[in-house]
Formats: C-alpha cells, sequence, structure tokens
C-alpha cells in the first residue's frame, strides 16, 4: 500500500469514526449492533476460501461474547500483516478450515468483562494479540493477550504496533542477544517489522543497520538505516566491501538462497535468525512453483559447519509463542518494555495507510 500523508491518514481515521458512530437504520442498515435471530449480529471480512481478493467478502456473523477469562472488544482499528496474507492464501502450516474471520492484532474499547477477568475495566482503551478474528467489529480475546493503550497512542498506531514491535524486540533481545556496537542486517527494511528494528537498534549505541528493500521504499526509510540496499542487488558483496568481517544478526523473512547468503555474512558467534519466507508467497495467489524453488534454494545447514565457524541460526515465531507455546507472560513483559521505550518517545509505529472495513 503507499503511504498516504498526514492529512489524508487523519481525514481517513475521522471517517472510521464517524462510520463507526452511526445510528442504525429500520430494517437493519446501519452500522451498529443488529439482530440476527435471537443473538446480536456485527460485520467482519470473512475469508470464503484460499486464494485472491475475491475469497474475501464483508459479511454479518453473530456477535461473540466473553467468555471465562475473556474481554470484548469493540474493534477501532486492526492489523494487516504479511502473514495475513499467507493466511488467505493457505500458505502456513495446518491453515484452519475456512470460512475464517482472518487478523491477528487489534485495539479497540473494552465493551465486556468475561468470569474471572482483573485488572481491566469496561471503556478501557486496549490493544491485543487475537488467534484469528481481527478483521471485524467485535472481538473475545483471553485477557492474558490484552494490553493497555498509552493515553497518546491512537488507536491505529496501537493496531500496528504488537506484531510488528514485539517481533522485532524479541529477536534482537532476546534471540540474538543485541549489544552495543553490533552490526545487523534486515531484510524487507521498508516493511513493518523492518522498521521496527530499525527504531529498536537505534536505542542501543553505534549500532549499524544494513537494510535490503525496494527501490521505492528508499526514500521513505533512508534516514533510519545506515547502509541501504536494493532487494534485487548483490548485498553480500555491499555489505562485505563496508564490512569485511560481516554483520553479528542476520533478520530474515525471505528465505530461499537468502538463507545461505545470510548464514556466510554471519561474523564468528553470530545469529541468523529466520522469522518469515515470502519468497515462497508470489502474486495474487498460492504458487506450487515458488514455493518449491524457494524451498530448493534453502542451502542445507550442516551442524558440524555451524560448529566450525562458530555460528547460531534460529528461528522465530511470534503467533506460535503466544497461541501454542504458553509464552503470554513472556510477550507482556516484552510489551511493558515496549510501551516504556514508546513512552519515552525513542520508538513509534508507523501506519503506512488507513482503509475502512468495505475496502
Amino acid at each position: 500500500m503507499a503511504k498516504e500523508g498526514v492529512e489524508k491518514a487523519e481525514e481517513t481515521e475521522q471517517m472510521i469514526e464517524k462510520e463507526a458512530g452511526k445510528e442504525p437504520a429500520e430494517g437493519g442498515g446501519g452500522d451498529g449492533p443488529h439482530r440476527l435471530g435471537d443473538a446480536q449480529e456485527m460485520r467482519a471480512v470473512v475469508l470464503a476460501g484460499f486464494g485472491g481478493l475475491n475469497k474475501l467478502r464483508l459479511s454479518r456473523k453473530a456477535m461473540p461474547e466473553p467468555q471465562d477469562g475473556e474481554l470484548k472488544i469493540r474493534v477501532k482499528a486492526c492489523g494487516l500483516n504479511f502473514i495475513d496474507l499467507m493466511v488467505r492464501q493457505g500458505n502456513i502450516d495446518n491453515p484452519p478450515k475456512t470460512p475464517l474471520v482472518p487478523g491477528f492484532e487489534c485495539s479497540g474499547i473494552v465493551e465486556a468483562l468475561g468470569d474471572s477477568v482483573k485488572g481491566y475495566e469496561i471503556g478501557d482503551r486496549v490493544m491485543a494479540f487475537v488467534n484469528y478474528n481481527a478483521w471485524a467489529e467485535v472481538v473475545c480475546t483471553p485477557v492474558e493477550f490484552v494490553y493497555k493503550i498509552p493515553d497518546d497512542m491512537s488507536f491505529s498506531e496501537a493496531a500496528a504496533f504488537p506484531m510488528n514491535f514485539v517481533t522485532a524486540y524479541v529477536m534482537l533481545f532476546e534471540v540474538a542477544n543485541l549489544r552495543e556496537g553490533m552490526s545487523v542486517l534486515v531484510h524487507s527494511a521498508g516493511g513493518g517489522v523492518g522498521q521496527a528494528v530499525a527504531q529498536l537498534c537505534s536505542t542501543v549505541p553505534n549500532v549499524t543497520v544494513f537494510g535490503t528493500a525496494s527501490t521505492f521504499k528508499h526514500e521513505a526509510i533512508k534516514d533510519s538505516v545506515t547502509h541501504l540496499f536494493d532487494r534485487n542487488a548483490d548485498y553480500v558483496q555491499e555489505v562485505k566491501r563496508i564490512s569485511a568481517e560481516g554483520v553479528d544478526i542476520v533478520l530474515d523473512c525471505l528465505c530461499g538462497d537468502n538463507t545461505g547468503k545470510g548464514l556466510s555474512l554471519l561474523k564468528p558467534l553470530g545469529t541468523y535468525i529466520l522469522y518469515g519466507s515470502s519468497n515462497m508467497v508470489t502474486g495474487e495467489t498460492k504458487s506450487f512453483f515458488s514455493f518449491a524453488k524457494s524451498w530448493w534454494q534453502v542451502e542445507k545447514v550442516n551442524p558440524i559447519k555451524l560448529y566450525e565457524e562458530n555460528k547460531v541460526i534460529a528461528g522465530f515465531s511470534l503467533l506460535n509463542l503466544l497461541f501454542k507455546q504458553g509464552r503470554a507472560g513472556l510477550i507482556r513483559g516484552v510489551v511493558e518494555k515496549l510501551i516504556g521505550l514508546y513512552n519515552q518517545k525513542k520508538i513509534k509505529p508507523v501506519v503506512d495507510s488507513l482503509w475502512a472495513l468495505e475496502e
């Protein structure tokens, strides 16, 4: 999506707020709650089947109610990330059955509390992780995945905050142990995680950031990345020309032949982290050819070679850590640290563009 100017973004946000506040018209029109049989209904974006954009529909669904330990949130904004594109194409491990409501992060206002919920009140401004279903007017999610929004953070910023900044923070500080004077190579530096990585690196003295990105994104991110390369250039030679030893940390969301390149750039005791596989997703729909091509381009990792070269290879999936591996407590601690950095004005979510639900 093209980045919008401040005036246009503010205008769009005001339009969304205005639409959300309309009174329902007679006969079930409008944007407020409606009746579906004996239950209220809401609007949601539904993925009818895996494939292209034509598989997405704006539909009405029964409004959820909070179960024990859950919060009900009136959504003001929800995030759109690369993982959502992978879900749409069915390009993830064990995808759920369709139809489904996509989306893993949102911001909004607490509307109801389930039994045993403590620490929150109706009316609180919050951001949350959701195990699907974020692209809807109302969501319910367990309290351990919900966080209060700082007073001066907008709903749109809050919806762009959890996935990108938590992913970047955990990789840099929990997995790779970023310290003063280190160097980092991050792919897709113009994306949400890439920009979060650059901002977090700036909080540590003398960290050098190498980034790859599409040429049209260079102007917007050139001030946050120390050395910026076109994603189609021979970045291995460019990095080695600047730093003959290579880099301390490689953050790879591309996979394919970039895996071998990233490992070759690591210094001794360096860490390579794979956190995505965007090279396996091309075009409007899933391509088994591009998937197979990227898979075969992945350099086979020899543990003996890692031992001999003193290199570390790791993987990171935030959603698995949260929803499958039960590390919500760890992530809450990370969010608290990030909110502290936000309050100190050291980091700030970047909102690429705003879209109404119908779009």
